[in-house]
């Protein structure tokens, strides 16, 4: 039986050395790359020569770059309400600023368009102890991204993220209601809302109108009082399979893209992704 879906990675989650790790990849038959890490530095920090470099690599390997995992909106917004301290904040080498974002979003769209990229992926700001007061500031923000990204020709992929305003299915659904942008679609990642205290599916997931759903994040965890224990794809309380079954039977014809998060069997975050990228490769064509 062919695969549903075509599967890609966050290249960083195999190892910040971009060979080794798309080489991987493209054994496990992934054909998708992700760029958020390479050699410790964040996307967005690379120069034009350096980037250039990395297309070529993961274009040597017989893959496409098929999303920007920027760190776009993921910084704390000024006169709000104070940060939920529940949450870890992941950093990935980018400590940026409100004040940082504009010249961030000018130079995803660069990598964008120089490495051919249809998708540019974003946030909601730090999660505060009272998000639906950042609301409409995120709805503002988001929209400007989504006309840039429309003069550009890409989508602004909004992901759901445990530790930023908009985690949940539910809370996505509301800003797709109040947004709606043809270049603003969603990357859908249900552990995160899982971390969230969601049941992401199928309860997160059916609140989502599945045609703006423009990419899968693939990870899998259980969850005691917002604190994830990550482990093997498909061995956490996502329930992988339902949600790929959900996605085939509403028409998704994106990519699902590893993340692997679990730090793999004996602390070997390498091995752990390939275990996890096998599995993936097994739950897309079943």
């Amino acid at each position: 039986m062919p695969d549903h879906f075509r599967i890609a990675a966050i290249t960083d989650e195999f190892s910040q050395d971009l060979d080794v790790a798309v080489r991987a990849m493209a054994e496990i038959g992934m054909t998708g790359a992700e760029l958020r890490m390479i050699s410790g530095r964040n996307i967005v920090d690379l120069n034009d020569e350096e980037l250039d470099r990395a297309i070529a690599t993961v274009h040597a390997h017989g893959q496409e770059i098929v999303s920007i995992a920027s760190p776009l909106l993921k910084c704390v917004l000024p006169n709000a309400p104070e940060v939920d301290a529940r949450f870890q904040q992941d950093m990935f080498a980018s400590n940026l600023t409100f004040d940082d974002q504009p010249r961030l979003a000018a130079r995803a769209f660069e990598i964008a368009r120089r490495t051919g990229a249809r998708i540019i992926r974003v946030f909601t700001y730090w999660r505060t102890v009272r998000p639906e007061e950042c609301f409409d500031r995120v709805v503002e923000a988001l929209g400007s991204l989504a006309g840039e990204a429309a003069q550009h020709g890409v989508v602004i992929g909004l992901e759901n993220e445990h530790a930023c305003n908009i985690a949940t299915g539910a809370e996505t659904a509301r800003v797709l209601a109040a947004l709606d942008h043809p270049n603003l679609k969603v990357v859908w990642d249900p552990a995160n809302a899982l971390v969230s205290g969601e049941k992401s599916f199928p309860d997160g997931y059916r609140r989502l109108p599945p045609a703006r759903i423009v990419h899968v994040h693939a990870k899998d965890c259980h969850v005691t009082d917002h604190h994830p224990i990550w482990g093997p794809l498909g061995e956490g309380a996502v329930g992988w399979k339902e949600q790929i079954a959900a996605l085939v039977r509403d028409g998704y014809r994106g990519w699902i893209s590893l993340e692997t998060h679990w730090q793999g069997p004996g602390g070997n975050k390498f091995e752990g992704s390939r275990i996890c990228g096998r599995k993936l490769k097994e739950l897309v064509a079943a």
